[in-house]
């Protein structure tokens, strides 16, 4: 008789200790509204576009919120709950615990964020203007400097001016916590390389290739209107340059006479005068840097130029162009778009 009350008293105690286990570290759903969710002051920690579970548990372990256990058993958690599925971008205010609570805290967590657009065709000299109030030039500059905020992979390839570094953001609206440089240029380096960059062979990866690519996107961006003619106006300009013919491209004086200070809103002839590094009618070849933000359809197209054998194009009326192999056809289409 005492042999089987002790059998089970003991029975009892341990299925109420492995209860009391799994109840503290595997939580029940019904359970969860009954346990405490960290402790301490909220600390804020932000989660950038296009994070996954794993990268955003590192983000929770480096800012400190973590209070015993890694990022792995947070990432774990956050799938357990589901949060890997539906986790947003933005700031979130977490209380330090162990890694349930953390992800019990983030299963009803709600982001602040805030959105800044970049329009692609941006320039050095309008970009500080998306942010709210807009950026002192000198601090947009300090921003653009920082290799952390590009990617890793390419950040020691990139050109150190800042007309050169913008061209490799991808234009677009990305959500951020206060609408900080920083973090609108971490997400829009960051959605570069996960669309343009991570597509480039890493044999081709260089400095030299990285920047040709980006001033001839630019260019693209600045010279069509129409997604379908972007491949057409790369094939253009990689002829031109084969042929050793100045490229002549408006987009590039418009360019030239901006960092002049002057606005131009139609070219004329004598504004082709300009002595100026970015004149591609008196240079040989690219001018030096890019002269905009491109967006993803002109990188595309630079890094895949349609062949044929055009050397010139002119614009219609509504932004189409009308392409020609030799100049008497330029001519002709010129006459055709004048109505003459």
């Amino acid at each position: 008789m005492k042999k089987r009350l002790f059998l089970l008293f003991f029975a009892l105690a341990a299925a109420a200790l492995g209860f009391a286990y799994r109840t503290i570290y595997y939580p029940a759903e019904w359970w969860h509204e009954y346990l405490p969710a960290g402790e301490g002051e909220p600390i804020q920690v932000f989660v950038r576009q296009g994070m996954n579970a794993r990268r955003a548990a590192d983000e929770f372990e480096s800012a400190g919120v973590l209070a015993g256990g890694k990022a792995s058993d947070l990432a774990r958690w956050m799938t357990r709950f589901s949060i890997d599925r539906r986790l947003k971008p933005g700031m979130y205010s977490i209380r330090r615990g162990s890694p349930w609570e953390v992800a019990r805290q983030l299963e009803k967590a709600e982001p602040s964020v805030s959105s800044a657009t970049i329009v692609p065709g941006t320039d050095i000299f309008s970009f500080p203007g998306i942010f709210a109030p807009p950026l002192a030039p000198e601090a947009m500059e300090k921003i653009l400097a920082r290799n952390d905020l590009f990617p890793k992979e390419v950040a020691s390839l990139l050109p150190s001016e800042q007309e050169g570094r913008i061209a490799f953001l991808l234009p677009e609206t990305v959500q951020t916590s206060e609408n900080s440089g920083e973090e609108v240029v971490s997400s829009a380096a960051r959605l570069w390389w996960n669309r343009i960059g991570s597509r480039i062979p890493e044999e081709k990866r260089t400095a030299e290739y990285l920047l040709e690519m980006a001033i001839i996107s630019s260019l693209i961006e600045r010279e069509a209107l129409w997604d379908e003619e972007r491949a057409l106006i790369a094939g253009v300009i990689e002829n031109r340059r084969e042929k050793k013919m100045p490229l002549q491209i408006d987009a590039t004086v418009v360019y030239a006479w901006k960092k002049e200070g002057r606005n131009l809103t139609r070219v004329l002839y004598k504004d082709l005068e300009i002595d100026s590094p970015y004149n591609t009618y008196k240079i040989a070849g690219l001018p030096p840097a890019p002269i905009c933000m491109p967006s993803e359809e002109s990188w595309l197209a630079a890094l895949s130029p349609e062949k044929t054998k055009y050397l010139y194009y002119v614009a219609g009326q509504d932004g189409r162009h009308l392409f020609s192999e030799t100049l008497r056809g330029h001519q002709r289409n010129i006459r055709k778009v004048r109505g003459k």
